[in-house]
């Protein structure tokens, strides 16, 4: 019954702030992920993770990224620095997104001409190295007025929030809802699982549900190990898995 239900629906899973310092908290899930066989993935790459990770010094990792292009894998854009060194906030709604929610939202606050200069510097490291790039997401999914401007200007073909795709450059929105965890401590990975099952059912019929998963997830087997069961389920159910780029490429323009 359940693979009728779910015929010609899909998941995205995509990993977050891939970066060398990052790769050795991913590389068993993705061993994991490679024995089940035919699950392309998402590789979300930072090209200087908080300054202090630039992929131009870690020629082993980038020869990695390659192989996983040679998979059928995707790798986007994810901010340049991942890292929020913009001037204070500026009132309260701001303190919270940029201090509570998270300290990475490095394209929160930034204007269009900065923006884009870290945005082409991002796409310049990708074609020396290479890689085709179609996506840019926001460090924690943020983006100031002025990205959004810079995102126009480029040759990217989408970008993303937590409920939406967006085709670029006139940002056509694409439903598309992400579970999500927050594994920073026992009590946020409590809460998370309470609230990805709610959100799975709520969703069990949506077209497409992408899989967010971030490096501190797999430091905690709770978060790796509901990730695994939670797209070993969604295989059983029918669902496709598909890059981002391949599944925006499916999507008829509304």
């Amino acid at each position: 019954m359940a693979e009728t239900l779910l015929a010609n629906r899909s998941l995205m899973l995509v990993l977050h702030d891939v970066a060398p310092e990052t790769w050795p908290d991913y590389q068993p899930f993705v061993q994991a992920i490679d024995d089940m066989g035919g699950v392309p993935m998402t590789w979300l790459v930072v090209p200087d993770f908080h300054h202090r990770n630039p992929l131009t010094r870690s020629p082993e990792f980038c020869r990695l990224l390659e192989r996983r292009l040679a998979r059928g894998d995707e790798l986007a854009l994810h901010g340049y620095y991942h890292a929020d060194d913009g001037p204070p906030p500026r009132g309260p709604r701001e303190y919270v997104e940029r201090r509570i929610y998270t300290h990475e939202g490095e394209f929160h606050s930034l204007d269009q001409a900065s923006a884009l200069q870290r945005l082409q510097a991002g796409l310049t490291l990708f074609g020396q190295q290479g890689w085709p790039v179609a996506g840019f997401v926001a460090p924690a999914w943020l983006m100031s007025e002025g990205t959004r401007a810079a995102l126009r200007q480029l040759p990217l073909r989408y970008t993303s929030t937590p409920r939406h795709l967006y085709r670029l450059p006139d940002f056509t929105a694409f439903a598309a809802p992400g579970l999500v965890w927050s594994a920073r401590s026992a009590w946020r990975r409590g809460l998370s699982r309470v609230v990805s099952d709610w959100q799975r059912r709520r969703w069990r019929e949506a077209d497409t549900v992408r899989l967010g998963l971030h490096p501190v997830d797999m430091r905690h087997p709770s978060a790796r190990n509901y990730w695994l069961q939670t797209l070993r389920q969604l295989l059983e159910q029918g669902r496709e898995p598909l890059t981002k780029s391949a599944w925006l490429e499916r999507q008829a323009t509304p």
